[in-house]
């Protein structure tokens, strides 16, 4: 198990809300206190489709993993900003399709950190880790994934709603090139990230009220801005959309404010 010796428990502040909890709390989950709750009730009385983006997010990741899992037969899979663990978990998706999968999960947040032995069940075939470190270093990341993850075999790298807490847009593209680079031929970038464009009416105001009342601070983007996320990458049908809509067989008419892509490296 590569992750500190520190349970995390020290970390953990209990007086101001947490996107890992709070995410929790949308997705029906009980791993979240009362602040948590107290800041998402009024997130969802200023933006009600937050409940909606939450499950939209978990759905594409499940539609996602299963088919690169499947039809792409992608084998290793790195989900960076993993969250706290719910159902259909990446691990859970890749290893029913593919028990010979192999998945590293990263995240900093110490609430995740003392979840990680719910992370850490795999298939005999395959094996499920995960990585205690930090977004913003991705050399770090990088370094610790072997010899769990084969750095000369195709990864799929999974960002689903990360990238939105790293402010600064151009960090952000550098960091999702940076780990790109470092992967080979056959390689996907699995992406989602709020945004204002596709009708998030209180959106703009919950995010402010967020920013002011919960840690960590997030931000919104535009497509050009997501796209740059993409750049030099081939995107798979159907491009950039809401994440709910992506492949989604027509099955529902929602449209959250929730960008996704999945992007083939060449």
């Amino acid at each position: 198990m590569t992750q500190s010796e520190d349970t995390g428990q020290d970390r953990i502040r209990t007086d101001i809300a947490h996107n890992a909890r709070v995410w929790n709390y949308w997705l029906g989950g009980k791993d979240n206190y009362l602040i948590d709750r107290q800041v998402g009730d009024q997130v969802t009385g200023m933006y009600p489709s937050i409940g909606q983006v939450a499950r939209a997010d978990r759905a594409f990741l499940g539609r996602v993993v299963s088919l690169l899992a499947g039809e792409d037969g992608v084998r290793q899979f790195l989900d960076i900003g993993t969250g706290l663990p719910t159902v259909d978990n990446t691990h859970e998706v890749a290893q029913r399709i593919a028990p010979d999968s192999r998945v590293v999960y990263v995240d900093n947040d110490p609430i995740v950190l003392t979840h990680a032995r719910a992370l850490l069940t795999s298939t005999p075939e395959g094996r499920t880790e995960y990585i205690d470190a930090d977004a913003h270093r991705p050399a770090d990341i990088l370094r610790a994934v072997e010899p769990t993850l084969d750095l000369s075999r195709p990864v799929a790298v999974m960002m689903l709603g990360i990238l939105n807490f790293i402010l600064d847009t151009d960090a952000a593209t550098s960091i999702v090139h940076r780990i790109m680079d470092a992967v080979p031929s056959g390689s996907y970038l699995v992406l989602t990230h709020p945004t204002l464009e596709l009708g998030g009416e209180g959106n703009a105001a919950a995010m402010a009220f967020w920013n002011e009342n919960a840690t960590p601070p997030i931000t919104a983007r535009t497509r050009t801005e997501f796209a740059g996320f993409l750049a030099g990458l081939d995107v798979l049908e159907p491009g950039i959309v809401s994440c709910a809509r992506w492949r989604d067989g027509g099955a529902t008419t929602v449209e959250v404010a929730q960008f996704g892509a999945v992007g083939r490296k060449r």
